[in-house]
C-alpha cells in the first residue's frame, strides 16, 4: 500500500535518516506469519551512509536490507501495507506513527516538528556504526542502458516503480562480476542468455563484462517473442553495444555458433531451464547461472509412493516438486562434470522466484572415472526415486 499517508511516513523516515536524527523506526503488524518486526537505523556500507532494517522473524532468524538514502521512501512506502499495518519513527524533534487497518484504512500521526530536523554533522556522520556486510553496489541508475529500459529517468534517478527490478539487477551484476573470476582470462568471452525476455539482465550481463570489466564480449541472447527481441535489437544499437546479438528462436532447438563461456537465463518457464542447463552441458560451458521460474513438470509427473505424505496435499506438493526439481537439476550438472550451488538471487520478499542454481565447470573432468560414474549413479537413483522411470541420457558434449 502507498497511499498519501503511508507515503508521507516514508518520507519523514528519509528526512530523518539523511539529518541523523533517527532514534527508532519500527515496522511491526507484519502481514506474514513468520516475521515478528523489522527496526530501521542508519549505519555505513562501503563508507556509504544506509538505512539497515533489519528483519526479526519469529523462528530467531534475522535478515538485514540495506537502503541507500535515495530510496528510502519509495521502498518504505512499498513495504507499508503490502509487509508491515503499523510503524513508528521516534526522534529527537518529535515522533510519527502510522497505522492500517484490516480494511486498508490508514492513519498517520505526528508529534512535534520533523519536516526540518537538525542536520546531522560532519563528526556524527563519521561515528555512524560501520556495517561492510554487503558491497556497494556497482551500478548507480545513470548508466544508459538502464535508462533506455526505463529504470532511470535521463537524469540517472531510477524510477520509485522500478526499484525492486533495479535491486535485482544490481545483485545480479554482482553475480556476474564473481563469475567472472571463473571465466577465460584473455580473448572474447562468448556469452549466451536463453529466454532472455526483455533483457534486462542480458544488458547488465553485457556492460559489467565490457565497461567494468573491461573484456571483450560475443553475447547472443534467444527467446521466442519476435517483438521483444526486434526491440531488444534496436536498444542494443542505438547503446553501440555492437557485441550484443538477439536471435528469435525455440531454445529447445538452439545451437550457438561459438560454444559460450558463460550460460544466464532468468525465470525461464518450467522445462524451458532445462533446456537452457542442456545446452549449457552440450557445449561445457564455464559458468552457468540460471534463476529458474515454475515448475510444473514435476508436480505433473511426481510418481513417488514414498512422498506422497506431501504430494496429497496440493500446496505442499507444488513446494516440494520446486526443491526437488532444482535439486536433481544440480545433481544433473554434477553428473556433467560441474561443481554446483544453489543461492538466492535477491530477497525473497522482492519474488518468490528468487533461487539462482550456479554452475562451475570442473576441468579436466572425465566422463569414465569412478567419481563421473558415482555422480551419474546418484542422479539416476534419484530421478528413479522421485519418477519411477529411468532418467534421460546425459548430453553428449560438442
Amino acid at each position: 500500500m502507498s497511499g498519501t499517508e503511508a507515503l508521507r511516513f516514508a518520507e519523514l523516515v528519509q528526512i530523518s535518516a539523511k539529518a541523523g536524527r533517527i532514534k527508532s523506526c519500527t515496522l511491526y503488524k507484519a502481514v506474514e506469519k513468520e516475521l515478528s518486526k523489522a527496526k530501521g537505523s542508519v549505519k555505513k556500507v562501503g563508507g556509504e551512509p544506509v538505512l539497515q532494517l533489519e528483519r526479526f522473524w519469529t523462528e530467531g532468524r534475522l535478515t538485514h536490507e540495506n537502503i541507500p538514502f535515495a530510496d528510502i521512501t519509495a521502498v518504505l512506502a512499498e513495504y507499508l501495507g503490502t509487509q508491515f499495518r503499523q510503524a513508528d519513527l521516534v526522534t529527537p524533534d518529535g515522533s510519527a506513527s502510522l497505522m492500517i487497518s484490516s480494511k486498508g484504512k490508514v492513519t498517520l500521526l505526528v508529534k512535534g516538528e520533523l519536516k526540518q530536523p537538525r542536520t546531522m554533522t560532519a563528526g556524527e556522520m563519521t561515528e555512524a556504526a560501520d556495517n561492510n556486510r554487503t558491497k556497494k553496489r556497482l551500478l548507480t541508475g545513470e548508466e544508459d542502458f538502464l535508462k533506455y529500459l526505463g529504470v532511470s529517468d535521463e537524469n540517472g534517478r531510477v524510477h520509485d516503480k522500478k526499484q525492486s527490478k533495479f535491486r535485482q539487477i544490481c545483485r545480479f551484476v554482482e553475480y556476474i562480476k564473481d563469475a567472472a573470476d571463473s571465466l577465460p582470462k584473455e580473448g572474447k568471452l562468448y556469452t549466451a542468455d536463453l529466454c532472455c525476455g526483455k533483457s534486462y539482465l542480458s544488458f547488465a550481463a553485457y556492460y559489467t563484462l565490457t565497461a567494468i570489466l573491461g573484456r571483450e564480449v560475443d553475447m547472443v541472447c534467444v527467446d521466442l517473442k519476435e517483438s521483444v527481441i526486434r526491440e531488444c535489437a534496436k536498444i542494443a544499437a542505438d547503446l553501440h553495444y555492437d557485441g550484443m546479438h538477439f536471435l528469435c528462436q525455440n531454445i529447445f532447438d538452439y545451437q550457438p555458433e561459438n560454444p559460450p563461456h558463460l550460460v544466464i537465463s532468468l525465470h525461464a518457464c518450467d522445462t524451458a531451464t532445462d533446456a537452457v542447463l542442456e545446452v549449457a552441458m552440450r557445449n561445457r560451458a564455464w559458468v552457468v547461472l540460471s534463476t529458474p521460474c515454475c515448475h510444473h513438470d514435476m508436480n505433473n509427473r511426481l510418481n513417488c509412493p514414498a512422498v506422497d505424505f506431501i504430494g496429497e496435499r496440493p500446496l505442499l506438493r507444488q513446494k516440494f516438486c520446486d526443491a526437488a526439481t532444482d535439486a536433481l537439476r544440480l545433481l544433473r550438472l554434477e553428473a556433467m562434470g560441474y561443481k554446483t550451488d544453489a543461492t538466492e538471487l535477491i530477497d525473497p520478499e522482492e519474488t518468490p522466484k528468487n533461487i539462482m542454481l550456479r554452475a562451475w565447470k570442473k576441468h579436466g573432468w572425465k566422463p569414465d572415472s569412478p567419481e563421473a560414474t558415482k555422480k551419474w549413479e546418484r542422479y539416476r537413483d534419484t530421478y528413479r526415486f522421485l519418477y519411477s522411470e529411468e532418467p534421460p541420457a546425459l548430453p553428449e558434449t560438442i
